[in-house]
């Protein structure tokens, strides 16, 4: 399977700068994954498209403001800090720009002293370990001095933090959000649960590695980036009781799809726990527990796109995209919203 299959034109004014003032009425296309028949709807209406009994899975995890800007002490060059992992509670993995002027022993300043990082090793694809100095809780320095850590796609300023956050967003952890939550809000989500549709939380902290381009022409060759995940017994057990009832899975986002896939046996049944996965969802996978999916319009040759083609197959998939770019749809983090079922 080769990556130009996965290929497609996509203008680039399609790719939505900015957010829409109300989350619920971003247009969404319905894909019907085994005949390919689509239809053109608003988000809000993804709730006639749930049967009382289905299960809807969201991604709870929290975006960290984990872009900083400082300045390294005694030159004051300006110096960028991207927070990736965290090692030990004031010990980070990062990525810096630009890197030459971040050599092990190097103290970047940020806020007026408020944070003081200081570089204490190389690690690989040139990432810097950082050990912090501040007062107080990270997360709440964070908060004050932090940026949201944007898509390279998206070049405009985003005013509001928050909206970069899905409404029911609980643990910190992701350098980016799992947007396809981004559609609903918190009226929408009690219409849903009050129409008879259990509502289960898991939590994949989203990589960066959710962003970078797939560089090998066979893509049984790519190597996925790995993301740490945990899902609670209550949740677990939401998903297997639904699934015995012969209702429907019907998943928020590429990853609690990933985080699904990850944690089940072969009868589909998923067990509760936490650790990190590396799955690869490409056409040919045969999904155990997932029937359905709600999602963004992803990059051409990524691989969200070989995942989404996995579920309703490379042709229905890649028609509706030629069909979504043909309607002028929005694309990307805040661009609109498939349903695939």
């Amino acid at each position: 399977m080769n990556l130009h299959d996965f290929y497609f034109d996509l203008p680039e004014e399609l790719i939505a700068q900015d957010p829409l003032e109300d989350r619920s009425s971003s247009r969404m296309l319905v894909l019907d994954k085994k005949t390919g028949e689509r239809q053109h709807k608003i988000f809000k209406d993804v709730i006639d498209y749930l049967n009382p009994g289905d299960c809807l899975v969201l991604n709870n995890t929290r975006v960290l403001p984990a872009r900083l800007i400082g300045a390294k002490e005694g030159t004051g060059a300006k110096i960028e800090v991207l927070l990736l992992k965290r090692k030990q509670d004031n010990i980070w993995e990062t990525l810096v720009k630009p890197g030459k002027k971040a050599r092990p022993g190097a103290r970047i300043v940020f806020g007026d002293n408020l944070l003081v990082g200081e570089v204490i090793d190389v690690v690989e694809e040139g990432n810097r370990l950082i050990r912090f100095e501040y007062e107080g809780i990270f997360e709440e320095v964070l908060d004050q001095l932090g940026e949201m850590p944007l898509p390279p796609y998206i070049t405009h300023q985003l005013k509001d933090k928050e909206r970069y956050q899905t409404v029911y967003a609980k643990h910190n952890g992701s350098a980016a959000a799992p947007t396809a939550g981004l559609h609903f809000t918190k009226e929408l989500l009690k219409k849903i649960q009050e129409k008879g549709i259990k509502i289960a939380n898991v939590t994949l902290h989203v990589g960066l590695g959710t962003f970078r381009p797939v560089k090998v022409e066979n893509i049984l060759d790519h190597h996925m980036h790995s993301e740490f995940y945990s899902i609670e017994e209550e949740d677990a057990k939401c998903i297997n009781d639904t699934k015995q009832a012969g209702g429907r899975i019907i998943s928020v986002g590429t990853t609690s799809t990933r985080t699904l896939e990850s944690v089940a046996d072969e009868n589909g049944m998923v067990r509760a726990g936490s650790g990190w996965t590396e799955i690869f969802i490409y056409p040919g996978y045969q999904f155990k527990v997932i029937d359905g999916l709600i999602t963004n319009f992803h990059l051409p040759e990524s691989t969200l796109l070989m995942l989404v083609s996995a579920l309703a197959g490379r042709e229905h998939i890649l028609e509706a995209y030629q069909e979504a770019v043909k309607e002028r749809y929005r694309f990307f983090s805040f661009g609109d919203a498939m349903l695939i079922i």
